[in-house]
């Protein structure tokens, strides 16, 4: 018999783990599980609305679709006005861009995840932004609507900048030492696909950025992280090194049935085992190669393939499993997998002969282990 989302908001509380990575398809219940387990923490309250609810008294920060509803466009049509986002009032983002002064942050995060020459500028007293695009040659477009791919983006951006300086007060041990006092009662931060219209290369580098920053956390603070996106729950798995926790750590399939319940089931192992995914992997490249359109992700994703194929085929490392000349190929991976200074660095474009060793390091995998080839056959 399933379960209610309340009952699942419950079982994520008692498992009192550090961080819990949960998949769920599209339209399972992901965004009503955050609401879920918010009100399960900090129910709401009569006197609690708004801007009356101090920032103080949060016990949980949560990303989700509820979030993204802070954030509204005035398009006002019949003035001919200019379109501007704008910021419900709320606690968070009063704190992180008028207080903080985050703005610039918010900017160099938004820009990098999307294009360097859109730029937000925000009011006087951050209740609204406008966008507007450089073009270059001095062409300039100002006070445009931005997609709602890069709205999301926008709003991921500020939380990502409110999460920084939240974990940076919460590390501080002695809490009389702390610039401020607002995050001493939070316990949990709750986020829910952040990866709204992020190509793969972006969408691969917000997962490795998230997980340095929850590895970078050394409070109480607890994590919980949901996904309908098999590429950024298998990087977030890899990250947060989960497959070196053995099965006490929480990883999670979100499932509901027919009659409107749910249930979430521990999965032990990464995606390759819950969801095929070395398969996706596998077609991912091909697909990459046939169309010449091979990036630098796509070393990470010949990486992550060479390590599952290994671990099936119980290698103790994934260099083995290359062609004769193994340490030349094994340094050219590496210097494209490198994620040390992932969110600072311009992506470099694979020349024809990287792209070419893309191709047959595929080819040498699938040609030369009996596993591939069953794979092949079936």
């Amino acid at each position: 018999m399933g379960k209610t989302l309340i009952a699942i908001a419950q079982q994520l509380k008692d498992a009192d783990k550090k961080v819990q990575l949960i998949y769920a398809f599209n339209g399972v219940g992901k965004t009503r599980l955050s609401r879920a387990f918010k009100d399960l923490i900090a129910p709401k309250t009569d006197d609690e609305d708004g801007q009356r609810s101090e920032l103080a008294q949060k016990k949980i920060l949560y990303f989700s679709a509820f979030t993204e509803d802070l954030f509204y466009w005035d398009n006002d049509l019949e003035g001919d006005a200019e379109p501007r986002l704008k910021i419900q009032p709320n606690a968070f983002t009063t704190w992180v861009l008028d207080e903080q002064g985050q703005d610039r942050n918010v900017t160099s995060t938004f820009q990098h995840y999307t294009n360097d020459k859109l730029t937000p500028n925000f009011s006087s007293d951050f209740s609204e932004i406008r966008f507007s695009f450089e073009r270059g040659n001095n062409a300039h477009e100002p006070n445009i609507k931005i997609s709602k791919g890069e709205e999301s983006n926008f709003i991921w951006s500020v939380f990502h900048s409110l999460i920084e300086q939240m974990i940076s007060e919460l590390n501080i041990a002695e809490v009389a030492n702390r610039s401020t006092d607002v995050f001493n009662n939070l316990e949990y931060v709750f986020i829910d696909d952040p990866v709204s219209s992020l190509d793969e290369n972006h969408l691969i580098e917000l997962a490795v950025n998230l997980a340095e920053l929850i590895h970078s956390s050394q409070s109480d603070l607890k994590f919980i992280l949901t996904t309908h996106s098999p590429l950024f729950y298998n990087v977030l798995h890899n990250e947060l090194n989960f497959s070196k926790k053995g099965n006490k750590e929480g990883c999670y399939l979100l499932e509901r049935f027919e009659d409107g319940s749910f249930d979430l089931n521990v999965k032990h192992g990464d995606s390759n085992k819950s969801f095929s995914y070395h398969l996706y992997l596998k077609h991912t490249i091909e697909q990459a190669i046939a169309e010449n359109k091979v990036e630098k992700y796509h070393f990470t994703l010949l990486r992550n393939l060479y390590e599952k194929t290994a671990s099936f085929l119980g290698y103790p490392k994934w260099s083995e499993l290359l062609p004769d000349d193994k340490q030349l190929y094994y340094s050219r991976i590496i210097n494209f997998t490198s994620h040390s200074t992932l969110s600072n660095e311009t992506v470099a474009k694979p020349t024809q002969a990287e792209k070419a060793t893309v191709k047959l390091l595929l080819d040498h995998l699938k040609s030369n282990y009996g596993y591939w080839q069953q794979v092949g056959n079936q």
